[in-house]
């Protein structure tokens, strides 16, 4: 814990934190490669651009950029054949269960803020059985504004009723730290996850930098962490 706050709240990402979701989003992308005559992308090459949603399956599997003449229109090809197949193969992290249940046990609220639009959010969730166990389900159309900056996050704390200070938000993305910062919550980098090609993780600013989700129970007292700890 932080400065000796007590933590009543952790707040996940979607995308690469709790739930693996980049088998879905390469089907989705290889449908429109090979559609187009082109062999599949490697899943190994297309997780580390998950995060950055269809900018960043677009960009690895077309070399297509935001701004670019066919960029729109093959986002939202992409987008509607995500749509379809949206919860495939997805599924939370190992370990992500045990943590979500010890937390439901501790009275510990727990809730996602994902850049990931609404209309893909809550029927992945549904069909995760997710959405009805989360104290607040904040999406990247939700606010004014999506993560980096703030927004989503103090919007999941005033629905939770939480001061940020006491909120974890865990996330596996250079901006999910930015977010955390700007919102006064404490930053955990889950490097599980997808994590970028970017600046490597130790570079983001984070306090707390967890190789598998039981650590983070870590932070919130040793008896959780002792029950579920592999």
């Amino acid at each position: 814990m932080s400065g000796g706050t007590a933590i009543a709240a952790v707040l996940f990402d979607l995308d690469g934190t709790l739930l693996d979701t980049a088998p879905d989003l390469a089907r989705a992308v290889n449908r429109q490669r090979r559609e187009r005559g082109l062999d599949a992308v490697p899943l190994a090459r297309l997780r580390p651009a998950v995060s950055q949603g269809a900018r960043g399956m677009l960009r690895v599997a077309f070399d297509l950029h935001p701004g670019q003449e066919r960029y729109e229109a093959m986002r939202e090809e992409f987008l509607a054949y995500y749509l379809a197949d949206l919860c495939v193969e997805t599924r939370l992290f190992p370990g992500m269960e045990a943590v979500l249940r010890t937390l439901e046990a501790d009275g510990i609220a727990w809730g996602i803020v994902t850049n990931k639009l609404h209309r893909f959010t809550e029927p992945l969730l549904a069909r995760m059985a997710l959405g009805a166990r989360a104290a607040c389900v904040v999406s990247g159309d939700t606010a004014a504004r999506a993560k980096p900056h703030p927004d989503p996050l103090l919007e999941a704390a005033r629905r939770i009723d939480m001061a940020p200070e006491r909120c974890l938000y865990v996330g596996d993305d250079e901006r999910d730290v930015q977010a955390a910062h700007a919102a006064r919550m404490i930053p955990v980098v889950a490097l599980w996850g997808y994590l970028g090609d970017g600046n490597p993780p130790k570079a983001w600013g984070a306090p707390h930098l967890k190789a598998h989700p039981g650590e983070l129970l870590r932070l919130l007292g040793p008896d959780p962490a002792t029950r579920l700890m592999p």
